[in-house]
This record gives C-alpha cells, sequence and structure tokens, in this order.
C-alpha cells in the first residue's frame, strides 16, 4: 500500500469536506434572493414621449432607466433590477418592498431634468434642450467637455447673464450631477461645460442632458406581486425538495458504485458548494426558474459520474486490473461528457441570448452549473479516484460493484 496516496487522498477529502460544511451556510445566506423567493413586484412599462414628434430612442430608454433606479435606491430599497426591453420597454424587478405603492407612484413620475442657480431656484428644464444637442467633444489638451445647444437662445442668454460668475447646477430628479460655472454671457444658444471630467463622467452628463431633451411617460403594460409570506413559502418548498433529491442521489450512488459512489458524493458536494459560491461572486439572483437550473445541473454532475463509472466496470468485467480499468474507463468516457456538456451549454447560450428576462437567468446558472460540474465531477473525482486506486486500498472489484462471476477470463 502506498501510504503517501492514501495521505494525500484522506487529507484532501478532510479538507473538501470541511470547507464545504463550515462556509455553505454563509455563501448561501449572502445570495440574493429574487422576488419569487423574498416577496416583492414586478411591473413592466411602456415608454412614450411626452412631446408630440418626437420619438422613444435607446439612450432615452437607458437613461430613463438608470434614473429609475436611482429613485428606488434612495427609498433604501436593495438590489433593484431595471432594465430595457425591446425599442420601448422597461422592466422593473423589485424584491422584498413593504411599500409597494409608494415605490410605484415614484416610479411613474417622469424624469426631470433642471438646471438650478445657488438659490435652487430652476432656470432651465431639460426641454429647453435640443433633443440630442449634447455631445462629448475633445480640446487641444486632449480633455473631454460637453457641447450643447437650447431651444431658446435668449432664454439661455438672460440665465448666463444673470448668473454670471455664479454656478449653474445640473439636477436630475433631486441629485445634482455637476456645478458648473457661468464664465460669460452666451448668445448664440451654443454653450461648453468644461472640468476635469473623465470621458465616462463626460458622456454620462451628456446623455442625462439628452434624456432631459426628451423626456418619456411610463405606462404599466404588466404588473406581478409576490407577497413575502408566499415567497418564503416556496422558498421553503424548493429547499426542502432540493435536499432530499440530494440525499436520494448521494445514496444511489454509494449503493450502486460502492467506493467511486462515496467519491462522487464527496465531488456532488464539492459542485453544490463551488456552484454556491459562483452565486456569491457573479451576483447573481436567484429565482425559482435558477433553482429549477440549480437542480438539473446536480442532475448532470450526476451523469458525468455514471457514466465515467460505468465504463470502469465494463473494462473491470472484460479481465482488466483496477488500475488499467481505471485509465481506460476515464479515457474512454472523456469525450463522451464533453460532448453533452457543449451541447448543453450551447442550448443554455440560446436561451441566454433569445429568452425573457426571467429565462436569462436559467440560461446563466445552467452554464455556471456544468463548468462547476466539469471542475469538481471530471477532474476533481477522478484525481480522488486515482489517488486511491493508486494507493492500492481498493484493488478488489467489489469495490467497485463488480461482482467475481461478472468477469471474464482474459
Amino acid at each position: 500500500m502506498d501510504k503517501k496516496r492514501l495521505t494525500a487522498f484522506i487529507l484532501i477529502v478532510l479538507v473538501t469536506l470541511g470547507v464545504v460544511a463550515g462556509t455553505s451556510l454563509p455563501i448561501a445566506q449572502s445570495i440574493k434572493l429574487g422576488l419569487d423567493l423574498k416577496g416583492g413586484f414586478e411591473i413592466l412599462y411602456v415608454a412614450s414621449p411626452l412631446e408630440e414628434g418626437t420619438e422613444v430612442t435607446q439612450d432615452s430608454l437607458r437613461e430613463t432607466a438608470r434614473s429609475l433606479e436611482e429613485r428606488v435606491n434612495k427609498l433604501g430599497t436593495t438590489e433593484p433590477e431595471i432594465t430595457p426591453e425591446g425599442t420601448d420597454r422597461i422592466r422593473v424587478k423589485i424584491a422584498g418592498v413593504t411599500n409597494e405603492a409608494e415605490v410605484r407612484e415614484i416610479l411613474n413620475k417622469p424624469a426631470e431634468l433642471t438646471f438650478r442657480g445657488p438659490d435652487g431656484t430652476k432656470e432651465m428644464l431639460g426641454s429647453d434642450f435640443v433633443q440630442g444637442g449634447a455631445s462629448v467633444q475633445f480640446d487641444q489638451a486632449g480633455q473631454p467637455y460637453i457641447q450643447l445647444q437650447v431651444k431658446n437662445a435668449e432664454k439661455f442668454r438672460q440665465v448666463t447673464e444673470k448668473l454670471l460668475g455664479q454656478p449653474l447646477a445640473i439636477y436630475l430628479d433631486e441629485k445634482e450631477l455637476s456645478a458648473p460655472i457661468v464664465q460669460s454671457v452666451i448668445a448664440n444658444g451654443q454653450a461648453s461645460i468644461t472640468g476635469r471630467y473623465t470621458f465616462n463622467e463626460a458622456k454620462e452628463i451628456a446623455d442625462v442632458i439628452n434624456l432631459g431633451a426628451l423626456p418619456l411617460k411610463l405606462t404599466e403594460k404588466y404588473t406581478q406581486s409576490v407577497g413575502a409570506t408566499l415567497g418564503q413559502q416556496s422558498l421553503e418548498q424548493t429547499l426542502l425538495a432540493g435536499v432530499v433529491g440530494l440525499i436520494v442521489i448521494l445514496l444511489f450512488m454509494v449503493v450502486v458504485y460502492r467506493i467511486p459512489g462515496l467519491l462522487a458524493s464527496i465531488s456532488i458536494l464539492a459542485f453544490t458548494w463551488l456552484l454556491l459560491l459562483a452565486f456569491r461572486l457573479m451576483g447573481v439572483t436567484l429565482t425559482l426558474p435558477g433553482i429549477a437550473a440549480f437542480v438539473l445541473g446536480i442532475g448532470m454532475a450526476v451523469d458525468a459520474n455514471i457514466i465515467t463509472y460505468e465504463r470502469i466496470k465494463d473494462e473491470i468485467r472484460s479481465g482488466k486490473k483496477v488500475s488499467s480499468a481505471l485509465r481506460a474507463g476515464s479515457k474512454n468516457s472523456f469525450r463522451t461528457i464533453m460532448d453533452a456538456n457543449l451541447t448543453t451549454i450551447i442550448a443554455a447560450a440560446v436561451i441566454l441570448f433569445l429568452g425573457s428576462s426571467s429565462v436569462k437567468g436559467f440560461g446563466v446558472i445552467l452554464i455556471a452549473s456544468i463548468v462547476a460540474s466539469i471542475i469538481t465531477n471530471v477532474f476533481f473525482s477522478r484525481l480522488l479516484l486515482s489517488l486511491l486506486v493508486r494507493s492500492r486500498a481498493v484493488e478488489h472489484p467489489k469495490y467497485f460493484g463488480v461482482k467475481e462471476d461478472e468477469i471474464s477470463a482474459l
């Protein structure tokens, strides 16, 4: 018996189980839950311009979504999901909301862009600026600045004359974006906002000014509310089903495949931990479809082990020694496993790029589960089995679920 390999095997197993047992619960508790598990509401808005003769653009839609997110964040609501969809729609998902009526009232207000003097007086509105007239330019030193154009040159001249040498602050709702100083009286309706801006900062201000020149009206197209009690009940039932299913799978693997099944169970536990860690690092919001993808990933992880172990058992039945059967079985099953995982990744990618927002989460988690499965249930499980077999601690076929009378003579 090779004691070094056996010791390495035992240490790896103990460290793995210790890490999984010690960190799984804190990691799981830190994962964000969707509104179908935590309670909350979802609204699909249809955007339309307030002014006749104008259109909804992708820039205005994106800036409106960002404005809505900032409003919700001010209310103390955590992790809202607000995303533009198509050409004129915005989907809002907010979990854990207790004051739904207040949040919806604030969301329905059009974004308001204002230019204010030092005393807070609204000197100009976003509608005073030419649609799409704000752009980012660069001076001779390569420093970005914002070039803009107003509709009423005389009004702008009066404002700049009134506030000469004073700041004319730019606000989106009640958030101050910038406070440039009026350095001269501007009579031609074209102005420049200069400062030590980065390109991204200058572009953000220009986009917001263009949004103000084209404010959008939001109309509710679809709404769904999930109570906190119902969400908690769904979460508890889903977790119970997942735990029961995982226990049944682990028992099945140990009964049918003996020692390899026990190692597969350790790999599946490592897979579950790794996937939870990936959710935490990626900032994934877990929903019921996401949990379905999670459970499906566990099933696929088990498949990888079953394909490998069945191939090893076939090699042992053909009369090969355990070590030779391990090499041959692992080699011959690898391509099958990778082909199956690759086709599933392709299907998940199609779901991710073409599906709706709720289905996209299923695709993301399914891809993450396949990657985690390859790491743990292909490479990690084979490492454990290889160490154990090469230590010569499990050389008898019965440890692999193969009976003596099933083995053919060479």
